[in-house]
């Protein structure tokens, strides 16, 4: 950490030697992120919000669905909402490397905050447009990629760097619990209560989350750096940087071909309703859908088994060889609860991949690339599933669903081995 930073920032301590886990212990989810404030409230803040914005991502498909009837316009808002996060998130990525990123936090969360006032408003007195919705949409996934790439960058300011990787075990699996638990409270809620008031909960959620980065020590640029607006130049100098790093490249080329070749949600509804059809083909699409955010949750849970590595770069291989393995597992699968479990695995090995990828962003960029390699870390998070739904919705209607996941399985193990073996940066790459 540069020590030109603002004095009145909240330092984390130096790293502590702590006893060896024993029994249980060494398996179970390495807490010791929390023990530094400044990361706790901002954790914290993260679990209620990781439900909260799920609300939110039910209620905008189900109220456009309601109010059309046709699943092509929920399509078409999906995709209205990833252009603006996907340029806003490089944008956001530059500004939160030239301003305090506390500061940049609180605007931006005040802004998804409005924008959940607005969608209850619009929800609550009847207005039924969807070109409102999708506009409201486009404006809460521009705030939300501001947001995200100064919030994880600013994780390497509050946690010292040999717990770098169980802060992101933390924070990972408190969004993959948030998309679990909030569509089924989404679902439980809204014979009850009603759809509006799901925005409504939202907004209140992230008052907490305003509140909670208000309480964050400042976290502004090193003082040494040279002042410069966040344009089109600071934006091209961090994909120079990735260029000539390789070990960021790979990360991020390592989530592309995970997702992008072996991500297969798309292909969920068709093989519900054929394949899976004998068991129920409601039971059968959310228990698809719900094995791998429960898998990526397992995980995290039991991630004292893996948090604590040092070769990170070999465990962002093997996780996502492990992937691809439990993809082509699923495909060959003719039994439901077969399939679920692979595709747990498949969840417990993108949450590895995940937290490992995270770590190599925060370790090996300078905190003066940090903002700029969250927001390309958000445009690849955002962007490779959606690619992937379309590159197996056409190859499951050209050769069929379970012939388009194992062939996809299969070339994540082959594509992620070919680089491994052919660019040695990424297997060497240890903290």
């Amino acid at each position: 950490m540069d020590t030109s930073e603002s004095s009145t920032e909240e330092q984390p301590t130096a790293p502590t030697q702590e006893p060896a886990r024993r029994g249980w212990r060494r398996f179970a989810m390495d807490t010791r992120p929390l023990r530094r404030p400044a990361y706790r409230r901002l954790w914290t803040s993260t679990i209620v919000t990781a439900v909260g914005s799920q609300l939110t991502a039910v209620a905008v498909p189900k109220q456009i669905y309601d109010i059309t009837g046709s699943s092509a316009w929920v399509g078409y808002a999906s995709l209205a909402g990833l252009l603006p996060l996907m340029v806003f998130a490089l944008w956001g990525g530059a500004i939160a490397d030239s301003v305090d990123r506390r500061k940049l936090l609180l605007v931006t969360n005040t802004g998804i905050a409005v924008t959940s006032l607005l969608f209850w408003t619009q929800a609550v007195t009847g207005q039924e447009s969807v070109a409102v919705l999708m506009v409201l949409l486009a404006t809460q996934q521009a705030f939300w990629g501001l947001n995200a790439p100064a919030r994880n960058a600013s994780i390497a300011r509050l946690v010292p760097a040999d717990e770098l990787t169980a802060a992101n075990a933390l924070g990972s699996t408190v969004m993959q619990t948030g998309q679990v638990v909030g569509p089924l409270l989404a679902g439980a809620l809204i014979p009850v209560i009603g759809l509006p008031e799901l925005y409504l909960i939202d907004a209140l959620a992230l008052c907490v989350t305003v509140w909670a980065v208000y309480r964050l020590p400042a976290l502004p640029p090193p003082a040494s750096r040279t002042k410069r607006r966040a344009g089109v130049r600071e934006i091209a100098a961090g994909f120079r940087y990735i260029s000539l790093h390789k070990v960021l490249l790979l990360s991020f080329l390592a989530d592309i071909i995970a997702m992008v070749l072996g991500m297969p949600r798309a292909l969920f509804p068709q093989l519900a309703s054929e394949t899976y059809a004998p068991y129920g083909e409601g039971l059968a699409l959310g228990l698809l859908f719900a094995a791998i955010p429960i898998g990526a949750v397992l995980g995290g849970l039991l991630s004292g088994t893996f948090s604590r590595a040092r070769r990170h770069g070999w465990m962002v291989i093997g996780a996502v060889v492990a992937w691809g393995a439990a993809i082509t597992g699923f495909g060959l699968s003719d039994s439901l609860w077969l399939a679920v479990a692979f595709l747990a695995l498949a969840g417990v090995a993108d949450m590895v991949s995940m937290v490992f990828r995270g770590a190599i962003l925060l370790s090996a960029a300078t905190d003066e690339m940090r903002g700029r390699m969250q927001g390309v870390f958000t445009v690849v998070v955002a962007g490779g599933p959606r690619l992937a739904d379309v590159l197996h919705g056409t190859a499951g209607s050209a050769f069929g669903p379970r012939a388009a996941v194992v062939g996809g399985g299969l070339l994540v193990v082959a594509v992620m081995l070919g680089l491994a073996a052919a660019v040695p940066a990424l297997r060497r790459y240890r903290v």
